[in-house]
């Protein structure tokens, strides 16, 4: 069973409106993975950890320099064989939701999964995001 679409459409949009790529099908986010550069993945949800804290940290993190060369997103509960797809890509982690990952050339170099999300505020999650920006991002780059 899916979250319904007027339901969920604003959590959708907290994320699209930031530039990141909503992607609703396996193949859009094999085509995503498939790409060179680095790609940022959000996994969303309608949980309140990613309400309060995983959003507006990936927000303001995207606001810093270095940052991905892309960014898309799957929901949780939604976007259901999208989300498998790209959870596929995520071994060993097990599946949460919300989660982020970070790819660089198709190979997963970070993530952060739910349970260091919860209990944790938006800047927090921002600056391990951003930690890990600065790490395998190159300076240049946008979403």
């Amino acid at each position: 069973m899916t979250y319904p679409e007027v339901l969920i459409a604003p959590m959708r949009e907290e994320l699209t409106r930031l530039g990141i790529e909503e992607t609703r099908t396996p193949e859009q986010v094999r085509a995503a993975l498939r790409r060179s550069g680095t790609l940022l993945v959000v996994v969303n949800s309608v949980c309140g950890c990613a309400a309060g804290k995983a959003r507006p940290g990936v927000a303001a993190a995207l606001r810093h320099v270095p940052r991905p060369d892309a960014a898309i997103t799957v929901f949780a509960g939604a976007d259901l064989e999208a989300t498998e797809e790209a959870r596929r890509h995520f071994a060993p982690y097990p599946p949460s939701s919300p989660q982020i990952a970070l790819f660089k050339d198709g190979r997963l170099v970070y993530m952060l999964e739910r349970h260091q999300i919860e209990g944790r505020m938006a800047g927090d999650i921002a600056a391990s995001l951003t930690a890990a920006f600065d790490e395998h991002c190159r300076a240049a780059q946008a979403v």
